[in-house]
């Protein structure tokens, strides 16, 4: 068996899904766009609730969490017996223990690419996407035990703090993991991306980074949403892709808002160069 997975990881609304679409469409290598609803299938989700049905073989009940976690290690064993050399895998875990069962399993992993996102920027993103008051999401990406609910489609996903989870994934490690900041992919996103596919040794052949990188932009991104809809946009949001851009908490986040993320989390936010 293979340690082949490669965990495209970061806290929900840091640049996971852009970093994901611009490796569709360089892997791919097409004339066109990859559609957005399919780009999913070169990196797969660590928590689609249809693979944990079938590793057990029997319908499953989503909101068991014991029993859910229990078949975790099946599906990521399942992941990586197709002896693939990489294995793209999408997850909003932690990496930490839940209910005694590690959530990033040393045994299965390769490496990880880890993108981290000025919090003050995604607490806006966060409270759009899961139907939140600005002020909710505040306190909720503060909290030790935040996590996303089963549902029919996904299992428990545990995210804890955005601290926590920060130092969680960029921390020691057994293994190489890439540590990225949104804002650096959005300031220059041809060396940055550059970054991931030489961490995935694959080749960087110029002309198809622009490409890739042109085929996964904001723009393109949000025309395809308006046109088809986009699956990962969750019910109590309006669109997936609303803005994209950085230092929008400055216009967009009340002042005791900030105040408050940035008491909460004001040793992370320093360490990666969001508060000075």
């Amino acid at each position: 068996m293979k340690k082949s997975i490669v965990w495209m990881a970061s806290y929900p609304k840091s640049g996971n899904t852009w970093t994901r679409i611009f490796l569709a469409n360089y892997i791919a290598n097409a004339s066109q766009p990859i559609p957005i609803n399919v780009a999913h299938r070169f990196a797969m989700g660590d928590s689609i609730a249809k693979t944990y049905r079938m590793v057990a073989g029997r319908p499953i009940d989503t909101d068991d969490i014991d029993l859910t976690l229990s078949l975790r290690p099946a599906v990521l064993r399942g992941i990586v017996g197709n002896n693939a050399d990489i294995n793209l895998v999408k997850t909003h875990n932690i990496r930490a223990v839940a209910r005694g069962v590690p959530l990033i399993p040393e045994e299965f992993t390769r490496s990880a690419i880890y993108i981290v996102r000025n919090p003050l920027d995604m607490v806006l993103s966060y409270a759009r996407h899961y139907g939140m008051t600005p002020e909710e999401a505040v306190y909720t990406v503060s909290h030790v035990d935040n996590a996303n609910p089963p549902s029919p489609e996904t299992v428990a996903q545990f995210m804890g703090s955005w601290s926590d989870h920060v130092r969680s994934w960029t921390g020691p490690s057994p293994y190489p993991v890439l540590v990225l900041r949104y804002e650096d992919l959005l300031a220059d996103p041809k060396g940055n991306f550059a970054k991931v596919l030489e961490h995935l040794g694959v080749p960087v052949e110029a002309e198809r980074l622009d490409r890739a990188i042109q085929f996964a932009s904001f723009k393109e991104l949000s025309m395809q949403e308006a046109e088809q809809g986009f699956v990962e946009k969750s019910a109590e949001s309006e669109r997936f892709f609303a803005k994209g851009k950085s230092d929008q908490w400055k216009t967009d986040l009340e002042p005791r808002l900030v105040k408050r993320m940035q008491a909460a989390h004001r040793k992370v936010m320093k360490q990666f160069g969001y508060l000075k």
